[in-house]
């Protein structure tokens, strides 16, 4: 083969690379306005059903602590299967699942249609971070993830307030059967265009559970769960502080939140920069950075400028930290890096669970006012924690 025939297959490796990697960022835009579209349809829901809000939150808690539960030994037992036909399946399975939530009149399909997805996301997110490191050229592994990543950052930026409007004119119902659609596109485009990839042979369970006696791995996922109760603190609440700390009117609070998510764009893009250099080092900058903007923005709410520039320096922080918690857990396992990136899903979604309860604790005992504080403790411990892992000696 002569050079220039060299040059065009690697040009054209290349681009099939990056359609890969654009196919999984919009494959997880689906993915994760599946999980957090139903928090804005609570209310309608609950009314439909006949449940009681508090109830139809556990439709929430369900999805996430099935995530933390499941997704290490399933996605350990799915390790050696071909990854576009794995992709492919989990899309058909979130087609279904959606379907099924539009048209479940009883609270048990609704459970069972947010049980089945969340069984699957923490396989797709895990393989699809491997997947992405793998096509992409060496050393830029980590940018590959963080795109990535970007479909975390459009959700919040779209699909979750887009999602919410349209089910002002169509009805919740309308919203799960236009995610079952896009779902069932994304599939259809993921066996089209995604190339095959090398997959590990086939190992026993107990073989892969091995890398849990790993203390730098267990270490970099306990510092994960830290990072996101510290997220989550103060995120779960944020329609709250801008609605009643910053003063902005009701109407408007869907607005900022997409303006939160646009300003994520840039956490995204610097995450993936510092990503490949040093994922512990850029972790705990942003959680400074975390801390500093939620502290801000409590402070100098009411105060204009001040509170927005702080908001944005949270929201920067917030996206950053997504793919830098990834690829440092990956990192941490090189021989399993499929089941570490799921265990880095399981112990984000342990972590939103705890920020959750953490930062409503806080605000029943002393106010909305002291959510900076208790989202800025848990920010400093998770630094005090990764700061002992940056003495330990790495393997």
């Amino acid at each position: 083969m002569s050079s220039l025939d060299c040059s065009v297959a690697t040009g054209h490796r290349a681009a099939r690379a990056r359609l890969s990697v654009a196919l999984l960022a919009v494959s997880a835009f689906v993915i994760v306005t599946t999980e957090f579209l139903i928090v804005g349809l609570l209310p309608a829901l609950a009314r439909d059903l006949g449940l009681g809000i508090a109830r139809a939150g556990q439709l929430v808690t369900l999805f996430a602590f099935t995530v933390m539960l499941a997704g290490p030994p399933l996605t350990a037992l799915l390790a050696h299967l071909d990854r576009r036909r794995l992709f492919v399946a989990i899309l058909l399975l979130f087609a279904a699942s959606n379907a099924l939530a539009a048209v479940a009149t009883l609270p048990w399909l609704l459970a069972l249609a947010r049980v089945l997805p969340a069984l699957a996301l923490p396989v797709f997110w895990g393989t699809a971070s491997e997947t992405a490191a793998q096509l992409a050229p060496a050393g830029q592994g980590g940018r590959a993830v963080a795109r990535v990543y970007l479909g975390i950052t459009a959700a919040m930026l779209f699909g979750i307030p887009l999602g919410t409007l349209a089910a002002e004119a169509i009805g919740w119902r309308g919203s799960f059967w236009l995610l079952s659609a896009l779902s069932l596109l994304m599939a259809g485009a993921l066996a089209l265009w995604m190339p095959g990839t090398a997959v590990e042979p086939r190992r026993a369970l107990g073989e892969q559970a091995r890398v849990l006696r790993q203390p730098w791995l267990l270490g970099n996922v306990l510092l994960s769960v830290l990072v996101f109760t510290a997220m989550f603190t103060a995120y779960t609440y944020l329609a709250d502080v801008l609605e009643r700390l910053l003063q902005v009117p009701a109407a408007q609070v869907g607005w900022w939140l997409m303006g939160f998510g646009a300003v994520g764009l840039l956490g995204n893009a610097l995450g993936g920069r510092w990503v490949d250099r040093a994922p512990l080092a850029a972790t705990l900058a942003f959680c400074t950075v975390l801390a500093l903007g939620v502290l801000a923005s409590v402070w100098l709410a009411g105060q204009g400028g001040g509170a927005v520039i702080a908001l944005a320096l949270w929201g920067v922080a917030h996206t950053a930290l997504f793919p830098l918690c990834q690829v440092r857990v990956m990192r941490a396992a090189p021989q399993a890096q499929a089941l570490a990136g799921t265990l880095n899903v399981s112990a984000a979604n342990a972590g939103i669970g705890l920020g959750a309860l953490l930062g409503g604790g806080a605000i029943e005992r002393w106010g909305l006012g002291s959510l900076g504080m208790a989202a800025a403790a848990v920010a400093l411990l998770a630094i005090a924690a990764g700061q002992l892992l940056r003495h330990a000696e790495e393997p």
